[in-house]
Formats: structure tokens, C-alpha cells, sequence
């Protein structure tokens, strides 16, 4: 894969450009890192029946080789982890260290890809348990689904494409990544690593464009047979509508909740909660953004979270010493900037932060924030982060829970049966006790409730949603 300042698209084997560019730039300093294709209609539905036919070479791959080739990709991701490191750092909001811990992970996420292959299996069925079937004997077992689009968001541009490619590929699948338009080259270098650890070319798709030109012929075309996606909950209906009758797994964002109760080791909730409300930029999906913290403790949590905050140092990506970079583009700084300043209007207090300077904004902890405003409903994806008062776990759950969205939520406690009530009554996918809802690893089950989205990521979860059931029957009487 061509590491030039052009990079093509790849459809289904073939090196592909387009009469127009769309140029990525780094965010902190506009600076331009690279230009991608920008497909048009017409090559996003070239590509489709191009990779639709790659749908019987990804089947016919036998489950050793499945395995070697994403074994032998996770070993190549490894091997070149401070490249691929430094094209998430340049394309991306992520500092460097931020970057190699995404690398690593990618490396890791195809090499549980690769494991999962043995694992596809599925189990007898006893048929003679229905009067009249004594001498049926049979099976079920799981096939690829077809055809996959996968489309991605900026804030991971590695490791949430190969949370969707490894398992595609795992469970026999073909695959079109369609990336996001603001960091497109990380999943174009993955692309090349896939290839040159011998996946069919013909399996595997990365189409670059406009989400207005190409995401429609990527998403209701009869031939795609199910759609990953990762991003906006306003995104994820437009696609839900659009797509038709298939099978589609989302992962559409949060505004996760934390609770600190009184018993809590204040100290490590601190600096857990932190780093999730802080971590790139506050530019992810599963980052702290309301922190419930009970009465009696709340004036000394509050005062270590605000010095915790002013110790984020900002900077240059690619400084080992910068803890935090800019948010992917200027915009979506102004927007931060909007939110935070329309509940200050509204009443909330900003403890610090608050300060936007380009697409850079200083880490931020308000609080008195009132009721309703769009800080505490929507997802701000920003480095933000609201501190509320609670008399009790039971007030800090129906807060939690009061909003549509529930992915996940952490829980700081040393009291077991508060842990227990607290992980029966939060609305969320996960319950972190005594860690962020920031915490996850790359193989456990990773999705949420309400508008939070459908269907669980994690490789093997994602697996079982990219697979289709099928009943064998034998009945020795024919």
C-alpha cells in the first residue's frame, strides 16, 4: 500500500482513484498528511458488485487459513507499530502515546481474531427428543453472512477497523470499510498489512468519499448483507432507514455515567475518572461525561478531579510529553465551545477549562449543571465533563438512567451489595466496578441499550452477529 502523499482506494483487488481528492489534514495544524479518492456514486456501486463476487473466495478460505493470515497480519501490525502510531498521531487527534496504545491494540484485536477461527463451531441437535423423530440425527452450524460494510468513525481509525475486518474475515466473510472521511489512512495501511499477509484481494474493500455520495450504495444495496457501524445515533437511523431488510450492528455512542460513593477509594476514582473524561481529547465513545458523586464526598472529589484536570499538559501530537491533543477539526472544537458556554448561561460552573484555542480546548469540569441542559443529554465528545451531587446510589441510578443513551458506567465502592444493586440497575452494556466506563478490553462484549445501539462488538461477539445459523437434518429413512 502506497505510503505517497496519494493514496488510492482499493476495490476488491483493484487500485482505484477518482477525478476528485478529499485532502486529510492534521488537525493541529491543517497541515495536509495525505489525499484519499473521493468516490463517486457510480464507483461506490462498482464496488459493491466488485466485492459481492469476492463473497465465495472469503467463504472457500479453510479455517487454517483464516487463521494464518490474520495471525500473520497481527504480527505485521506489531512489527510496525510506531508507523502505523505516527499515521494516527499526524491523520488524528490522538498524541503519540495515545497512538501506540491504539496500535497495540489493533495488533491484539486480529491476533483474538485469529484465535476465534477455531472456535466457530456449532453443536448437535437432538432431534429425537420430538415424538417421531427417534432416528433423526443432525446439526447446526454457522456461516459467513456475505457481504459486509463496515463503516468507521475518526476517534479509533485503527482498532475499530479491525474490530470489524478481523471477525469478517474470521467468521468467512468479504468486507468494504468505508472510513471516515477525516482519517482514512490508518484503515488503508491496515488494508495493505491484510493483503500482504494473504488475504484474497478480492475479499476486501476500503472505499473513500463523501458519506453523502457513497454511504447510501453502501448500505441499501442488495448484495450487502449486513452493516457494522460505529458512529453518531443520528447517522445510525438515517442508515437503519436506509438499508433495508439486513442484518446491522451498531455501536451509536454515550454520555456515560460514573458513581463515587462515599467508600470509594477516592484516589483512584480520581484519576480513573480523569483519564476516561480526558483520554483523546474526550473523543470517545465509552469517555466519562457525568460523574455522580455522593454528598458526603463531593467537595473533595470535586477539588482533586479540578487539580487532576490542570495537569493535563497540552501540545504537539508527537511530543512524548503532551498528554492531550486537539479535537479533530476546528468545528467541532466551536461546537464544544457552544455547549459549554450555553450551560454556564444556564447556571452550570465552570470549576476549569473552558478555553478553546484553534481546534485545541482546555480539559473542562463544570458543574451545578441544570437539568436538561445539552451537556448532561447528549453525547459531547469533547473534553468535558459535569460533576452532580447525589444524597444516594439510588438517585445517582435514576439519574444515570435518565437519559437515551447506556453503554456503559463505572461504579467507585468498597460495598459489595451496593456494587451488586448498582450492576442489576443501571440501563448500560457494562459495569465497570471500581474502574471508568472508559475501561474495556479487546475481547469482551462491547455494545449498549436505548440509543447506545444494537448488537455487541468484541471479536468474538462480533463473530457470532457477522454468521448465519444453519439446521442440518439427516433422516436415514429417505
Amino acid at each position: 500500500m502506497s505510503t505517497a502523499l496519494q493514496w488510492p482506494m482499493w476495490m476488491a483487488g483493484a487500485s482505484v482513484t477518482a477525478a476528485a481528492v478529499i485532502p486529510v489534514h492534521d488537525p493541529e495544524d491543517g497541515s495536509v498528511v495525505g489525499t484519499v479518492p473521493s468516490a463517486s456514486r457510480e464507483q461506490a456501486v462498482a464496488a459493491v458488485v466488485a466485492a459481492a463476487r469476492g463473497t465465495r473466495v472469503a467463504a472457500a478460505l479453510a479455517t487454517h487459513q483464516r487463521l494464518a493470515i490474520l495471525a500473520r497480519a497481527a504480527e505485521l501490525v506489531a512489527e510496525r507499530a510506531e508507523e502505523f502510531a505516527t499515521l494516527i498521531a499526524r491523520e488524528g487527534s490522538k498524541t503519540i502515546r495515545e497512538a501506540r496504545h491504539e496500535a497495540r491494540r489493533c495488533a491484539e484485536t486480529l491476533r483474538i481474531s485469529a484465535e476465534e477461527t477455531r472456535r466457530a463451531a456449532g453443536e448437535t441437535i437432538l432431534f429425537d427428543q420430538a415424538v417421531g423423530s427417534e432416528d433423526r440425527v443432525g446439526y447446526w452450524q454457522r456461516g459467513p453472512v456475505g457481504l459486509i460494510t463496515a463503516i468507521t468513525p475518526f476517534n479509533d481509525p485503527l482498532n475499530l477497523v479491525a474490530h470489524k475486518v478481523g471477525p469478517a474475515i474470521a467468521a468467512g466473510n468479504a468486507v468494504i470499510v468505508k472510513p471516515s472521511d477525516e482519517t482514512p489512512l490508518s484503515a488503508l495501511k491496515l488494508a495493505g498489512v491484510l493483503l500482504e499477509a494473504g488475504l484474497p484481494p478480492e475479499s476486501l474493500s476500503v472505499v473513500t468519499g463523501r458519506a453523502e455520495t457513497v454511504g447510501e450504495p453502501l448500505v441499501s444495496h442488495p448484495a450487502v448483507r449486513m452493516i457494522s457501524f460505529t458512529g453518531g445515533l443520528r447517522s445510525g437511523t438515517a442508515i437503519a432507514h436506509q438499508a433495508g431488510l439486513k442484518k446491522m450492528a451498531m455501536e451509536l455512542g454515550s454520555n456515560s455515567p460514573v458513581i463515587i460513593l462515599a467508600d470509594a477509594d477516592r484516589e483512584r476514582a480520581v484519576e480513573a475518572t480523569v483519564s476516561g473524561a480526558f483520554w483523546a481529547a474526550g473523543q470517545n465513545c465509552l469517555g466519562v461525561q457525568r460523574v455522580f458523586i455522593e454528598e458526603a464526598v463531593y467537595d473533595d472529589v470535586a477539588e482533586r478531579m479540578v487539580a487532576r484536570a490542570r495537569t493535563i499538559r497540552l501540545g504537539r501530537k508527537l511530543d512524548e510529553t503532551t498528554d492531550m491533543g486537539p479535537l479533530i477539526n476546528e468545528r467541532e472544537a466551536r461546537r464544544v465551545d457552544d455547549w459549554v458556554k450555553a450551560s454556564v448561561r444556564q447556571g452550570a460552573r465552570l470549576l476549569t477549562g473552558g478555553k478553546r484555542d484553534g481546534a485545541y480546548f482546555t480539559p473542562t469540569v463544570l458543574d451545578k449543571v441544570p437539568a436538561g441542559a445539552i451537556v448532561l443529554e447528549e453525547e459531547i465528545f469533547g473534553p468535558v465533563v459535569s460533576l452532580i451531587p447525589v444524597k444516594s446510589l439510588s438517585e445517582a441510578i435514576g439519574q444515570a438512567n435518565s437519559v437515551n443513551y447506556g453503554l456503559q458506567a463505572g461504579v467507585f465502592t468498597r460495598d459489595l451489595p451496593n456494587a451488586f444493586r448498582a450492576i442489576r440497575e443501571l440501563e448500560v452494556g457494562g459495569v465497570m466496578i471500581n474502574d471508568s466506563s472508559d475501561y474495556r478490553i479487546d475481547a469482551m462484549p462491547f455494545g449498549g441499550v436505548k440509543g447506545s445501539g444494537l448488537g455487541r462488538e468484541g471479536v468474538k461477539f462480533a463473530m457470532q452477529e457477522m454468521t448465519e445459523i444453519k439446521v442440518v437434518c439427516f433422516n436415514p429413512q429417505g
